[in-house]
């Protein structure tokens, strides 16, 4: 099915938040990152300029740019408007407030558009969605998927979700996942079955994160091949194993 742009929320986050919602280091950014749902993120853009080798997925690129920038003009206002108006589902700490986010999501935009035609040249931005990406087995080291799998369970199922993580398995060595949480801002009934059903096969972690936007949802699941396991402080499992 074709996306329609119009049910599209193209928000982005920065480089430095992905590295807080996924615990990112200097050894993980030097290994082949899958940054999986990017959307208008700067991070591939800002990653790039620092050496680093990311490619980012998401079924928004088959647009262009202009496009991109005017279904973001479209919502952001009524976006900000609907987080003033429920102040207690928030957490400032990074942000400060509802419209320090604003300048940030629209920072992020414009250094993703400045990056976009560019990087989809050099093939860092593939239209691609889940569950079935065009990669070959373990292609990368890291996929990370921000916004998107369990915040969403209340549009995706639960076989949706276990394809999903079976397939990024499938294409890296180990897959992060942000936030746990789904939109109404409850744990996503279908975290449990994942872990339950992923746990025989991988290492699977709920780690804490230094990043909380929305209120409880500073967590990522970790799920790590039994057969990349590396050297490092990274690599080792959370104390929060289940």
């Amino acid at each position: 099915m074709a996306m329609v742009l119009e049910k599209v929320v193209p928000f982005g986050r920065s480089l430095d938040e992905y590295q807080k919602m996924f615990n990112l280091t200097a050894a993980d950014f030097a290994g082949q990152i899958l940054g999986v749902a990017d959307g208008p993120a700067s991070f591939n853009a800002e990653g790039t300029k620092q050496g680093y080798s990311i490619t980012s997925i998401d079924p928004i690129y088959n647009f262009t740019g202009v496009d991109i920038q005017s279904r973001f003009d479209a919502v952001v206002n009524g976006i900000i408007e609907q987080i003033k108006n429920t102040p207690d589902d928030w957490v400032w700490d990074y942000h400060h407030s509802p419209d320090a986010l604003r300048l940030s999501r629209e920072r992020s935009l414009q250094l993703f558009l400045a990056d976009y035609d560019t990087g989809k040249r050099a093939g860092r931005y593939i239209t691609a969605e889940l569950p079935t990406l065009p990669f070959v087995d373990q292609q990368f080291d890291l996929a990370v998927c921000s916004h998107f799998l369990f915040l969403y369970s209340a549009h995706f199922d639960k076989d949706f979700h276990l394809r999903s993580l079976q397939e990024l398995l499938r294409v890296a060595k180990e897959v992060r996942v942000f936030p746990l949480l789904t939109l109404m801002l409850e744990r996503s009934p279908y975290l449990d079955s994942m872990i339950q059903t992923l746990q025989a096969t991988y290492d699977v972690a709920i780690q804490p994160v230094g990043y909380e936007l929305q209120r409880g949802g500073n967590e990522m699941l970790v799920v790590r091949s039994r057969l990349s396991r590396t050297n490092g402080e990274n690599a080792k499992p959370s104390s929060v194993m289940v």
